[in-house]
């Protein structure tokens, strides 16, 4: 595990700097790659156990979108619809992470309240941000709802039941929600810059990783 894991992380860097030097072809290879590493990762450190077979279907789903949101780089004209389609597959992803954690929560209801109300303060601030398609924006309200949600129910796990399953998986699902912001804020801001490409990625990857290796201890 440990070994796949810094792999994963090289790949990461490695396409990375392939997708900067605009290699668009070779670094999906290279992405798609780095993302079954988690997958992997978490087939690895899973007990076989439903909770485990749904985080790694969440890591999957994560791999796949993943592919796709680059694929709009190799094919141009229809970039942004296959953006949004791996968007979407991303969202199946947290809703499958949320069905893993849920049944564990004692306050789900209050999770949900506070999740749409840190959802609406984060999509306020967003918007006054970015500049992007009205459907861009339908799908970052259900998309940052989502995962919004999914890190409520996490911190909540984490504190009414704290172990290692559950800190590694509410850092983990906190790492990906700040990933997906500066995603957002660098595809949509008033200009990309390659340093919040590569903090996005790097987030996102350690975060992926760490709700894969919280497996090893359910």
């Amino acid at each position: 595990m440990t070994i796949t894991s810094i792999l994963c992380l090289c790949l990461a860097a490695l396409f990375m700097w392939t997708e900067k030097k605009e290699n668009y072809l070779g670094a999906v290879i290279l992405k798609g790659l780095a993302s079954l590493c988690f997958v992997f990762v978490g087939v690895m450190a899973g007990n076989g156990g439903q909770l485990a077979k749904l985080i790694v279907t969440g890591l999957l789903l994560g791999c796949i979108a993943d592919v796709l949101l680059n694929l709009r780089w190799v094919f141009p004209k229809k970039g942004q619809l296959i953006f949004l389609v791996g968007i979407l597959v991303f969202l199946g992803g947290h809703v499958v992470y949320l069905d893993a954690v849920l049944p564990m929560a004692d306050n789900w209801a209050v999770c949900v309240v506070v999740g749409a109300v840190l959802t609406a303060l984060l999509m306020k601030w967003i918007f006054s941000k970015i500049t992007a398609k009205k459907a861009f924006k339908i799908f970052g309200v259900f998309y940052l709802g989502a995962i919004m949600l999914l890190n409520c129910v996490a911190v909540s796990n984490l504190v009414t039941a704290p172990s290692a399953f559950t800190g590694l998986f509410a850092v983990g699902a906190l790492l990906f929600l700040i990933s997906d912001i500066v995603l957002i804020l660098n595809t949509f801001g008033p200009k990309s810059k390659f340093s919040l490409r590569v903090t996005n990625l790097s987030l996102y990857y350690i975060g992926q990783l760490l709700i894969a290796w919280s497996l090893l201890f359910v």
